[in-house]
């Protein structure tokens, strides 16, 4: 006897198989990344790998080494080293990965299962077997919500492509801020090292002065002191600086010998003019991907919504087809007899009408389409910032290099001038000099503001990583210069 069971709807049988047949588009092993990949270059100006072979690995490999053979790494070589050596940038890829097997499954959700078993086997006079028993399965919900399957896999699937370049753009934008804070941080230790040296120049000279009985012993100890502090200060700004370096390291996904490069000791200089940005608020409402990933995530609480519509009644359906085929020996002869039933077997939730469950879809739309309005319109206002902060940073750096600094220089000369002619104390002296060295600081300090303000247009515009976190440390360790910090 051969018993055939069929749980599907034979106008259905054709689709299914074509589905099986046709080429998914999902299943290459870098699916999606050629689009991510290109969206965040667009942001970003450099190129990304997603490593999946060792041949790659090596291959990309090779090309960090080329990068970091340069005496002097600058910030772009080491955004672009970041985007090539990062593991978790590389274990964020995975995700897109992820998405494109999860869209591939549902395109071969339909396909049936067949099984098939023989019993009866070596019966004498019945050739081998008595009883062949097949069956081919599918479930008919399946293919009646396949298309609404299909569009919010590939929804998802685009949302995927979208978070892997915007995870590539952050890495790139926190990278910039890491170079340009390793950076300024060590033109501060330059600067203090020059005003140690002549510190304990004029701290040597109050000693040997003081010995000869010429200097009082309050202001011989006022230069030791500030020497002393001023030694403090270094060391502190040393420790922050080696510690900036560390965190681009990590952001680069450097070790061992790799780590023993080199970054420039001051910043570059401000530019002649600004990047012209009148129209960044429409500029970011078009590009900004988590933007697009919000929009997307309103379509997919939609067809998520249609499919809990094409649900809510009935959540199980099968059609049983029964063939049966009987063979028997009788007189010598093999006596075949076929016959065929048929049914319909359905569940129903009697106590579950599927109200609630469209209610929570109600809400799950009006949640995302909420969220997609608030996110527009902060946007528009991260973008107003992003600018205003470009400009004024800019002006205000601007004013400490043309107009603080060489007031202060002009004032320490004075002093000096008039010290030697033994009109100014040597308290006075020290004052100026002190304060010669908070402006300078804090000069170094509005310079790298215009930096990471500069570095943060890209991803206001295109989404990613801006640091706001990074800002207000920054605005209070000006604050402390301004009182005398480091």
């Amino acid at each position: 006897m051969v018993s055939l069971k069929i749980k599907l709807i034979s106008t259905l049988v054709l689709p299914i198989f074509a589905t099986g047949c046709v080429s998914t588009g999902y299943s290459a092993k870098d699916a999606g990344f050629a689009s991510a990949s290109a969206k965040s270059s667009e942001a970003t100006g450099k190129q990304t790998v997603w490593v999946q072979n060792r041949q790659q690995a090596e291959q990309t490999r090779e090309r960090v080494k080329a990068l970091m053979a340069k005496k002097t790494i600058d910030v772009e070589t080491a955004v672009q080293v970041a985007l090539l050596n990062n593991k978790g940038l590389q274990a964020s890829y995975a995700d897109l990965g992820d998405s494109a097997a999860d869209a591939w499954q549902t395109k071969l959700s339909v396909l049936p299962s067949f099984s098939v078993g023989l019993s009866g086997i070596g019966t004498p006079g019945l050739e081998a077997y008595r009883v062949l028993e097949g069956a081919i399965a599918a479930n008919i919900l399946a293919l009646a919500t396949y298309d609404k399957n299909i569009k919010l896999a590939e929804t998802r699937f685009r949302q995927a492509q979208l978070n892997a370049a915007l995870e590539t753009i952050s890495l790139a934008s926190e990278t910039r801020r890491a170079w340009i804070n390793a950076v300024a941080a060590w033109e501060n230790v330059v600067y203090l090292n020059q005003a140690k040296v002549a510190a304990d120049a004029a701290s040597e000279l109050a000693k040997k002065i003081g010995e000869a009985g010429s200097m009082a012993k309050a202001d011989q100890a006022r230069e030791h002191v500030f020497y002393a502090e001023l030694t403090g200060e270094t060391a502190k700004a040393r420790l922050e600086a080696k510690l900036a370096k560390e965190e681009l390291i990590r952001l680069m996904g450097l070790s061992g010998s790799d780590i023993n490069f080199q970054i420039p000791n001051r910043l570059p200089s401000l530019p002649k003019g600004l990047i012209k940005r009148d129209d960044i608020e429409a500029e970011a409402i078009q590009k900004r991907m988590d933007l697009q990933v919000a929009r997307l995530e309103l379509d997919a609480t939609a067809q998520s919504y249609k499919l809990e519509d094409v649900t809510r009644f009935v959540t199980d359906i099968e059609l049983v087809g029964t063939l049966e085929q009987e063979r028997e020996l009788e007189d010598g002869k093999i006596h075949r007899s076929i016959s065929k039933t048929a049914s319909l077997e359905f569940t129903i939730p009697i106590f579950d009408s599927g109200q609630a469950r469209m209610r929570k879809g109600e809400l799950a739309y009006m949640r995302a389409a909420n969220q997609l309005a608030e996110k527009a319109v902060n946007i528009r206002s991260e973008a107003r910032s992003a600018y205003v902060a470009y400009r004024s940073n800019y002006d205000i750096a601007r004013h400490y290099r043309n107009s603080v600094l060489p007031l202060r220089s002009a004032i320490e000369e004075q002093s000096l001038l008039t010290y030697n002619g033994m009109i100014t104390s040597t308290f006075e002296l020290i004052a100026d000099t002190r304060e010669k060295i908070d402006s300078t600081i804090l000069a170094v300090n509005a310079k790298r503001d215009f930096w990471l303000a500069e570095a943060n247009l890209a991803p206001v515009i295109y989404g990613g990583s801006t640091g706001s976190a990074s800002a207000e440390t920054e605005v209070a360790s000006a604050e402390e210069a301004e009182s005398g910090g480091h």
